[in-house]
């Protein structure tokens, strides 16, 4: 190749557009930091929603919106067709097994199709931190993110797996719901011993592993744990939680076959329930990640959990 060949083809790799990126699940708790740290990037977003009136921020920030569903394979397909990659970020907390099943494990399955048929070079999934296949047949939610996962695994397509301890931001998430426990309860209930372990990551940092996922050969077809810099115990994170908002407040620790009756009892009222047997479940599995696969492929740096409450509370 002459000394010109070799000019004009480096000048038009570096002057090639950004690859365009398709994201589900645009509007929920972590999509939105997701994709402004991509829009912050410059890259070209593509976002699939079921109501495109209720994603105003999406599109002021310049992304794409194709009205659809996860549910629905023909939409997946029309937002798939032109991507290179795909941020599949959809999931459900509550519902039915069939919900489970037709959102998260059947919605998967077409998507994986859809950006088969696209010509996607890599599929990126927001799957959970305690996700294995000793605890698929814990619980619905377990299973779904198991089998969203060997979905993505057994596609051909060049992947990588995201396993995220609890994600802390402010406006949602179970930080939220921990706020509010220790703000307006005059006892704060925990649940059995309290000596669970967690390790929460800031909503920043989880944006921060996706953007650099988009690209970075190192995460090829691998699965990562996600978590922060600082493991706790629910006792000590409500501890923390207390010392932030300037709240005294007591602890009674409540036995999880109490917590259990508690649950079956809020399931059967109308709306979703602030707390499921099946949640009681994932709560008894600890959260830590098992490796620090993540922090030596990609090099992100955490946020403390301690700013983490100062930042979100």
């Amino acid at each position: 190749m002459t000394t010109t060949e070799a000019e004009t083809q480096t000048a038009a790799h570096d002057s090639a557009e950004p690859a365009t990126v398709l994201v589900t699940g645009g509007t929920g708790f972590v999509g939105p930091t997701i994709v402004h740290r991509l829009r912050a990037e410059d890259r070209p977003v593509r976002c699939l929603v079921r109501q495109p009136e209720r994603a105003h921020a999406l599109a002021a920030w310049g992304c794409e919106l194709v009205q659809g569903d996860v549910t629905d394979a023909a939409s997946v397909r029309r937002a798939a067709e032109g991507c290179e990659v795909v941020v599949h970020l959809v999931a459900i907390l509550q519902g039915k097994r069939e919900d489970f099943d037709r959102i998260m494990v059947q919605g998967t399955r077409s998507m994986v199709e859809a950006a088969k048929a696209a010509g996607v070079r890599r599929f990126i999934l927001m799957s959970a931190l305690g996700t294995s296949e000793e605890t698929k047949d814990l619980t619905p939610y377990f299973a779904s993110k198991w089998r969203m996962e060997q979905a993505v695994k057994d596609s051909a397509l060049e992947y990588v797996i995201f396993r995220p301890s609890f994600i802390f931001g402010p406006g949602g998430g179970a930080l939220k719901t921990f706020g509010r426990v220790v703000r307006l309860a005059p006892v704060i209930p925990v649940f059995g011993a309290g000596d669970q372990r967690i390790q929460p990551i800031w909503i920043d940092d989880v944006a921060e592993y996706y953007a650099a996922a988009i690209d970075l050969p190192e995460a090829a077809n691998r699965t990562f744990e996600l978590g922060g810099p600082d493991i706790v115990t629910y006792e000590e994170l409500y501890d923390r939680i207390k010392r932030t908002l300037g709240k005294r407040r007591g602890k009674v620790h409540v036995p999880f076959r109490v917590m259990r009756v508690n649950a079956s009892i809020l399931e059967a009222l109308p709306g979703p329930s602030p707390i499921t047997r099946d949640q009681l479940k994932m709560i008894a599995v600890e959260n830590v990640v098992s490796n620090d696969d993540a922090l030596q492929t990609f090099q992100v740096g955490l946020v403390p959990l301690d700013e983490q409450l100062r930042r979100a509370l």
